[in-house]
């Protein structure tokens, strides 16, 4: 066969092994690289930290975790001192679990949630969906299997079904919808306790359950201190921890041109320590300047009326890079759309940042709030995408909260900023605010499609006269 008689079917062939790469090849491919990665590197990094622990419990007596294969569970809302993940959400009572493909599949416990929304997100090492577990998919309760796409063991009797998923590593993260109340604290107790993930190994067939309320406290380390989210991605080591995640994420169909370009670059690195240091630098470089910028909500997702942004493609990315590394790196672990649908906000209705030292109000007209089947809610974050301390204790305001106080005309206006609203009656619809720089975050679950078709939209933040 001649040298010209290349095989079409075969794909593109990679790039030739041993080309000089330039330093600007290297710095500009490098920071595709880094874009294209950093989700994947930061889900390997977490898979590290689950290593840690010793059993099923709570990272800083805050954190659900528990040992790759199984998960942690809590009993209330997450507290405000988390940062295991930025943009947490105060509506549901949270569970985390890590999954390590080498380990082989995990048994997950679904109980009978009667009326109550609920779903368990269920995403690959792309941080993409690979099951269906929820109150919008009808699913029964019993146990369900998380397996590896390679595993061809038997599925043991009692099994509803099983879903795979083709990367190392995946995450299991259950959200049950808990009502600001006493009486709902106390009801939910016996169905987080049933909320279990363990090896498949140690399947019985009979549920099984614990008492999350007394879940054990592991040291975290540095991994829940400080103000902004874990770091979980360093760019200095990345393109020394991108070729494991080249062998733990197979590419899709397409996908393999890329991958031969990538595993060039580690391959360069590898060779030569200019080459090394020339990506490292970009590294460094790319997460200062364009990884950063996608933390901020007003330079991501799909524009909307009154500077609103939302994203429709959440959990299943595909080939939209630059979405699932936005997502990532501003609130990694979005769900599907049909699942939630999500409305971000930095900016008042002059396009001005939002500011603690002014009061802000969000008017939803009568008949015009979220339109979900599940619940809904507005979360205030910091400038960090977390949640703002304060003597209230409020940080999220919606469906949960059973006092908020309506207008005569059947609007619901909520209030935000570092003071509270003229009027002792607006007080319960007041979401505190830091004197510095805030968020907004609108979340629907378990959307109607107004919700996430464009027909419906988030109101105006509007910046009342004076502060409060």
């Amino acid at each position: 066969m001649t040298p010209f008689a290349a095989d079409p079917s075969a794909g593109l062939a990679p790039p030739v092994s041993g080309a000089r790469m330039t330093g600007d090849y290297l710095r500009t491919m490098g920071r595709a690289a880094y874009l294209w990665g950093w989700p994947l590197v930061n889900m390997h990094n977490r898979l590290g930290l689950m290593e840690r622990v010793p059993s099923p419990g709570l990272l800083g007596g805050v954190i659900p975790a528990g040992p790759p294969g199984t998960l942690g569970m809590l009993h209330d809302y997450i507290a405000p001192d988390e940062r295991i993940v930025a943009c947490p959400n105060q509506d549901v009572a949270y569970g985390l679990g890590i999954l390590d493909a080498r380990r082989g599949p995990t048994v997950v416990q679904v109980p009978d949630f009667g009326g109550r929304f609920w779903v368990y997100q269920v995403v690959d090492q792309r941080t993409e969906a690979f099951a269906r577990l929820g109150a919008m998919y009808g699913t029964e309760p019993g146990c369900y299997l998380l397996a590896p796409a390679g595993w061809d063991g038997r599925t043991p009797e009692g099994i509803v079904e099983v879903f795979r998923y083709d990367t190392r590593i995946a995450a299991c993260i259950p959200r049950v919808f808990l009502n600001d109340t006493d009486e709902d604290r106390a009801a939910i107790q016996p169905l987080v306790n049933r909320i279990m993930a363990y090896p498949l190994d140690e399947y019985t067939g009979q549920p099984r359950t614990t008492d999350w309320s007394q879940a054990p406290a592991f040291p975290a380390g540095n991994a829940t201190g400080g103000e902004r989210e874990t770091q979980w991605v360093d760019p200095h080591t990345f393109f020394d921890i991108l070729p494991a995640v080249l062998d733990e994420v197979p590419p899709r169909p397409g996908e393999e041109a890329l991958y031969g370009v990538l595993r060039s670059l580690v391959g360069e690195a590898a060779r030569d320590p200019k080459a090394a240091m020339a990506l490292r630098d970009a590294a460094v470089d790319a997460d200062s300047t364009l990884v950063r910028e996608l933390f901020e909500f007003r330079n991501i997702g799909i524009p909307l009326g009154h500077h609103w942004s939302t994203q429709r493609n959440g959990a299943q990315f595909g080939g939209d890079y630059l979405s699932r590394t936005a997502m990532a790196r501003a609130n990694i672990f979005v769900n599907p759309p049909r699942e939630t649908a999500y409305f971000y906000q930095d900016l008042d209705d002059d396009g001005e940042l939002l500011t603690g030292e002014n009061g802000y109000t969000l008017t939803f007209a009568a008949g015009a709030l979220p339109p979900v089947k599940g619940f809904w809610s507005v979360t205030l974050y910091n400038e960090h995408h977390f949640f703002h301390p304060n003597e209230l204790h409020r940080y999220s305001l919606g469906t949960k909260n059973k006092g908020l106080r309506n207008g005569d005309d059947g609007s619901l206006t909520l209030y935000a900023g570092a003071r509270p609203p003229a009027g002792e009656e607006n007080l319960p619809n007041w979401l505190p605010a830091p004197t510095g720089r805030f968020s907004l975050y609108l979340r629907a679950y378990w959307p109607e499609p107004a919700a996430y078709d464009g027909s419906w939209q988030p109101p105006a933040v509007r910046r009342t006269t004076g502060s409060h």
